[in-house]
């Protein structure tokens, strides 16, 4: 009878375990579905910075690698309120047009093979105002001592993101079909 019962509860268990609930699932708001893959084509001779659309704000997502010591280089993807918009490749940048309100960001890098450890997304929320205008910088890092490979996502001083834009080469992408 303690064999019977002790069978009942485990089977009980295991199948409330396989139930998942709303926290187990919970991913980053802002990411896109994994399947979306970019071309990436960077132009180092260009560096635009532009001025937002009246009654928008712009966000300029740039990739820094100066601390990946390995190659081949990730392509990172940046996808904004669950969107991919697009991606850099190795140094470079882009930006995009919002609306002004709420908006969640996350990056994370395309299919790079070869690092198993380490963080490989990060996420941000963001509150965009109408003329605004938002840097946010991945920094990715490989082979340092003492720290796995991965990436950090921050806000970036616009003084800042103006100089790392003006060595770092414009960043052009299309999802691949």
């Amino acid at each position: 009878m303690k064999t019977v019962l002790a069978i009942f509860l485990l089977s009980f268990a295991t199948s409330a375990l396989a139930q998942t609930s709303p926290v187990e699932q919970a991913s980053a708001p802002g990411c896109g579905k994994d399947d979306v893959k970019f071309d990436v084509k960077t132009e180092k001779s260009q560096h635009p910075f532009a001025k937002p659309d009246p009654g928008k704000a712009l966000v300029y997502l740039l990739q820094d690698d100066t601390d990946f010591l390995s190659n081949p280089r990730p392509t990172t993807r940046f996808s904004l309120d669950g969107s991919w918009i697009g991606a850099t490749h190795s140094s470079s940048y882009f930006y995009v047009s919002v609306d002004p309100g709420v908006h969640h960001l996350c990056a994370g890098w395309q299919s790079f093979v070869g690092f198993t450890a380490g963080q490989k997304s990060a996420a941000a929320q963001f509150t965009a105002d109408s003329g605004g205008i938002y840097f946010f910088v991945v920094r990715n890092h490989a082979l340092q001592e003492r720290e796995p490979p991965g990436m950090k996502l921050r806000t970036l001083d616009p003084d800042e993101a103006q100089l790392l834009m003006s060595k770092y080469a414009f960043s052009a992408s299309r999802a691949k079909k």
